[in-house]
């Protein structure tokens, strides 16, 4: 076997039966391992499970209990415990995917040596598309965007649940968010760790609340705050001072910037410029970018100052990505990379 294919399920009776003679009809032709975990149903889908799971003549699978609603990032972590081939697709059970999009992403990503990570996009994609909410559409673009931004990265679908991941690649992350975050918690590990993801279209039939969709306003807001602690909080020490670093001398140069309340909204402006900087430099080379900021500030005076300060910043970014590349280039000395 070299496919696990793992399933979250959450109260999901209405879809069970249809979804997994589905599935298993569609992957007949492979030799796969499913792994179904209940999320703490109580609306009879673990009965059903329980079973049905067996009559199904299903050759090789795990099922997973959870007594109590955990999350989709628990559920699926706890799935990963029990996988063992060499890629895992990740498929939710309330059949706004098709299995067969699965089948061909499958086909990709086992033929290519070169890709370990093919998320889908309900983006990139001539096949059958149907959207419930129109915000959700928004809110879901806008959210690929920013991930993108802080991540360096150009996906179109940061939210699909549909992935194949290497094994390899998923033994060299830590995931760590247990609900919907799970999209980004993943995503954000396998880019922090450099591997390159590939993207695949799939078709995606969007079911409304009276169907049981179940994410929520909430879950929209705590995306924001995921990407703030992945991008953010979770890093290693030379860079969360760096961030920490940039992140006051960037305040430093926003108050040359206007005046009374406006002057406060640019400094916070500026405050999450800095918090980039620090993504993308070290200690010293971020030192670099502040001491062209202080010559900046040294010219001219009154309105004209701004703009001195802003052509000194530009020079300091150069500058400092010039060095920092340059540095990296001939030495690996830990001690070293660990300030530029």
């Amino acid at each position: 076997m070299s496919l696990s294919i793992v399933v979250p399920i959450y109260n999901e009776i209405n879809y069970l039966e249809s979804f997994i003679k589905l599935l298993l009809n569609n992957f007949k032709k492979e030799s796969v391992e499913y792994i179904f975990i209940n999320d703490g149903s109580d609306d009879g889908s673990a009965e059903w499970l329980l079973n049905n799971l067996p009559t199904l003549q299903i050759k090789n699978y795990k099922y997973v209990n959870l007594q109590k609603n955990k999350g989709k990032g628990f559920a699926l972590r706890k799935g990963l415990e029990l996988v063992t081939c060499d890629y895992i697709l990740f498929l939710d059970s309330d059949m706004e995917y098709d299995s067969k999009d699965c089948l061909e992403m499958y086909n990709i990503i086992k033929n290519n040596s070169k890709i370990h990570v093919l998320f889908s996009s309900r983006y990139l994609t001539g096949k059958i598309q149907h959207r419930e909410y129109y915000i959700h559409n928004i809110v879901s673009r806008i959210n690929t965007i920013i991930f993108n931004f802080l991540f360096s990265q150009s996906i179109s679908d940061l939210h699909s649940g549909t992935k194949i991941i290497s094994r390899k690649v998923l033994e060299k992350i830590n995931l760590s968010i247990n609900d919907f975050g799970f999209e980004i918690d993943i995503s954000s590990k396998i880019a922090k760790n450099n591997f390159m993801i590939y993207e695949y279209g799939i078709s995606y039939i969007a079911r409304n609340y009276k169907q049981g969709k179940k994410i929520t306003w909430v879950d929209g807001l705590l995306c924001y705050y995921y990407l703030f602690k992945t991008r953010v909080l979770e890093n290693e020490l030379d860079t969360m001072l760096s961030i920490i670093y940039s992140c006051i001398y960037m305040l430093f140069a926003g108050s040359y910037f206007g005046l009374g309340s406006g002057k406060i909204l640019i400094m916070i402006v500026f405050a999450f410029i800095g918090i980039t900087l620090g993504l993308k430099r070290k200690l010293t080379t971020s030192s670099i970018v502040l001491l062209f900021i202080y010559f900046g500030s040294l010219f001219s005076n009154g309105n004209g100052k701004i703009y001195t300060v802003l052509i000194f910043f530009i020079m300091g970014m150069y500058l400092s990505k010039k060095i920092s590349s340059i540095i990296n280039k001939i030495s690996n000395n830990q001690f070293i990379k660990f300030f530029i």
